[in-house]
């Protein structure tokens, strides 16, 4: 069941007493400050650089519960608007990230993702893994959000609107235990542990953490999604060398949710339609909800050097990345691979032989107790009328003669991803006429090889649960696919004391293969190698103090994926990688109580690879599975401008504020992606305002967020309305409470604090139901 808003009420207000309580028992014992604190920094200007760039904050951290997902702390940074059909970020599915008009989505990956400056590998549903799949949220330092051009050592082929680096925290010099616990709605707990070990061998500091996490759906509190995390880092510095290693575990399971339509929405705004039990009849029960699921492990690590001289720099890292897992669906039927003969039975049924390879027969919906395949009764016409409009007669069990049978399958798609690389950067410091010039060059290699093979499991009695035999009657298919990067770039900074101005180029070499295990005849392979992609800017100081003014162009570029090589329906001679020419051009503004800052972007993008997904609210082709076909459709030009600003009102008082204005609309392609249209999914209008509140102990805000009307399909017939939520925290802060206790603290989370609702994700030009209001209380000691 739901936890009750209340309950975390009565459960915030009981805590908040202890830890009055101790905080008072505390000051008998050792005298703490309690002079009023001046809030904490929340600017997000970002750095003095010729692109627009944002970091997040504490207080975007304190807006999100410590369970949710490290990608929604993004969400109030200018340009950037985060969807999670689950409301602690737990499904990775109905995960969608849009940053002025390009999109991460099931269809779609434009936007770079790095961690700790290493690319993440992709961040597709079928084997790619964002951010949280690598960090804890207790242990994110900040995320680093280039909404456009960059910077020209990004790693990632993926970034054409931008770049994700979410970076993790360091050791500190000090020994410590942080626990933490966390407990919301929708059956949420989070138990969290990190142990900072202080230094352990000369200039020598580690820390490892390990929590555990789960929570239900929140439309039926019927399928649970949990999540084991693992982490350590370590840090050695010495002199001029430094050298930090860190590695993650994380092993999942994702409740996933639908996409509806529009229509779907008016009628019932909080429902997805998928079913919370078993009703017998196959059809119906392809959308039960714990028969979609997502499965994965993920294992990252690297070692990371840097040597510092007097005039140049060398750093350098190797990093590898496991990945494994499966995406789960149940179709209504079984295929029919063996062609036992008329009126015989089905060996499907009744052996435990898997067929491997081939193509299908046909479907069996019903079948007698021998597993001989029965046809429905002639005439007879369906009363099925969910899901996806209705079935046929040969789905429905009141067309067939007493005593038939329901059959139906259990699809899996298995996932595995072995990724291993190095970068190596070089930075050379001088003087050109007298004038500071910097020289950057490096590289970055990886090499990858992911497999895929699909499985249908035949369930065991299709009338009374989604059990499934754990000997598959098909193996579909078994690929494996091959990636070589290699991308070199070179940049030189020259400092005319008027104005820093950059020249800098790139160029990404990318070979993809792919390989058919069962049928060497269709192995495919491609090349996807960038022209030299060039990149320049500016930064200028103005007669203003704290005023610069900068610009920026680069030439981004995301090679074919190697999803592309799936499909027998993507014709591979007519593909080519994606482009975009992005310019920045912006005034930032700091100082001790303002800082702002306002940029116009143009970005012209072609050669749009556009994902053709088979699950939609008109039905499920399940023998093509959730990948789709990829076809190049033209492009996308966005322009606009984004600004925001921090203002420290007073000590205790600070206020942030963001305003997006977006335009992304459709050049050339095909008839079903009209030129001049707006993108579907993409928000014109973005615009957040936050407030945060420090004293003493004591700490809250509210924040609230306004997405403007979107368009749910590219031909633009389909309106999303726009939508407002707020974010609320507050909490309670108290160093050395009682002894042997550092510290503790008390937070309390109130996501959609309106209970709105609201049609949040898009993807293949259908969207996921928003999160409704969710609280959580969380309660962290450090001893």
């Amino acid at each position: 069941m739901k936890n009750t808003l209340s309950l975390n009420l009565i459960t915030a207000a009981l805590l908040t007493s202890f830890s009055a309580s101790s905080f008072a028992q505390g000051n008998a014992v050792e005298n703490s400050s309690v002079e009023d604190n001046t809030i904490e920094e929340v600017t997000v200007v970002g750095q003095s650089v010729s692109f627009a760039n944002n970091a997040t904050t504490q207080e975007m951290s304190k807006q999100q519960a410590a369970m949710t997902s490290a990608l929604a702390i993004i969400d109030n940074l200018p340009g950037v608007l985060i969807n999670e059909g689950d409301t602690f970020g737990s499904d990775d599915w109905s995960t969608t990230v849009s940053i002025r008009g390009f999109q991460l989505s099931l269809d779609e990956q434009q936007i770079g993702i790095t961690i700790d400056g290493i690319a993440n590998g992709n961040s597709n549903y079928g084997g790619g893994a964002k951010a949280n799949r690598y960090i804890d949220t207790e242990n994110l330092g900040t995320v680093q959000v280039s909404q456009g051009t960059a910077d020209v050592a990004s790693r990632s082929n993926e970034a054409l609107g931008g770049t994700l680096n979410f970076t993790t925290i360091d050791p500190t010099k000090d020994a410590g235990l942080t626990l933490s616990f966390t407990n919301g709605d929708f059956e949420a707990q989070k138990y969290f542990a990190r142990y900072q070990t202080g230094e352990v061998f000369d200039n020598t500091y580690a820390w490892v953490s390990i929590s555990s996490s789960s929570n239900s759906d929140w439309v039926q509190q019927v399928a649970n999604s949990e999540r084991d995390h693992i982490a350590a880092k370590v840090l050695h510095s010495n002199g001029p060398l430094s050298v930090k290693a860190y590695a993650s575990y994380d092993d999942v399971k994702e409740a996933n949710y639908q996409r509806i339509s529009t229509e779907q929405f008016a009628i019932d705004p909080t429902w997805d339609r998928l079913t919370d039990s078993i009703t017998g009849t196959p059809y119906v029960d392809q959308v039960f909800r714990n028969g979609w699921q997502t499965l994965r492990e993920n294992t990252f690590g690297y070692v990371q050097a840097n040597y510092e001289a007097r005039n140049w720099e060398l750093s350098g890292n190797v990093y590898y990345h496991h990945n494994e897992g499966r995406g789960d669906w149940i179709p209504p039927y079984l295929e029919d691979i063996s062609a036992d003969g008329f009126n015989q039975p089905h060996s499907e049924i009744t052996s435990d032989k898997s067929y491997t390879g081939g193509s299908s027969n046909g479907r069996i919906y019903f079948v007698d107790k021998a597993g001989r395949q029965l046809s429905p009764i002639s005439g007879c016409e369906s009363s099925i009328t969910f899901p996806y409009g209705g079935a046929g007669a040969e789905y429905d069990p009141a067309c067939y003669q007493a005593g038939a049978i329901p059959v139906g399958s259990y699809r899996h798609t298995h996932y595995g991803k072995d990724r291993l690389g190095f970068n190596a950067d070089f930075s050379f410091y001088g003087k050109l006429a007298d004038m500071d010039n910097t020289v950057r060059a490096g590289i970055w290699y990886e090499d990858y090889q992911r497999q895929e093979w699909r499985d249908w499991h035949k369930r065991i009695d299709a009338r009374v649960s989604v059990n499934f035999d754990s000997t598959p009657y098909w193996i579909q298919y078994n690929r494996e696919f091959n990636v070589d990067t290699t991308m070199f770039y070179i940049e030189n900074e020259l400092d005319f004391k008027v104005a820093r101005v950059r020249v800098g180029a790139k160029k990404f070499l990318v070979d993809l293969e792919g390989i058919n295990l069962f049928d060497g005849s269709k192995n495919t392979s491609i090349e996807s190698d960038s022209e030299t992609l060039l990149s320049a800017g500016i930064v200028a100081p103005t007669p203003i103090e704290g005023l610069e003014l900068f610009a920026g162009y680069a030439e981004n570029f995301a090679a074919i994926k190697d999803t592309v090589l799936e499909r027998d329906a993507s014709a591979l001679d007519e593909i080519e990688p994606e482009t975009a020419e992005n310019i920045d051009l912006g005034l930032r503004y700091s100082s001790d109580k303002l800082n702002a800052s306002v940029t116009y972007y143009d970005v012209t993008f072609e050669n749009r690879l556009n994902f053709i997904a088979p699950d939609s609210p008109d039905g499920i082709n399940y023998s093509i599975g959730n990948n789709g076909s990829f076809e190049n459709v033209g492009g996308i030009e966005s322009n606009g401008f984004e600004a925001s600003a921090t203002w420290y009102m007073t000590n205790e008082w600070g206020m942030y504020t963001s305003y997006t204005y977006n335009d992304s609309t459709y050049t050339g392609g095909l008839s079903t992606f009209p030129q001049g249209n707006t993108v579907f999914g993409s928000a014109e209008n973005l615009a957040v305002i936050s407030f945060d509140w420090s004293k003493g102990n004591y700490f809250a805000g509210l924040s609230t967020k306004w997405v403007g009307d979107r368009w749910m399909d590219a031909t633009n017939t389909k309106k999303i309305d726009a939508y407002t939520v707020s974010d609320f925290y507050a909490g309670v802060a108290i160093d050395a409470p009682i002894s042997g206790i550092k510290a503790m603290e008390l937070r309390f989370t109130l996501n959609n604090v309106t209970d709105k609702s609201y049609l949040g994700g898009v993807a293949n030009q259908s969207g996921w139901i928003g999160a409704p209001r969710t609280a959580a209380v969380n309660f962290k000691a450090e001893f």
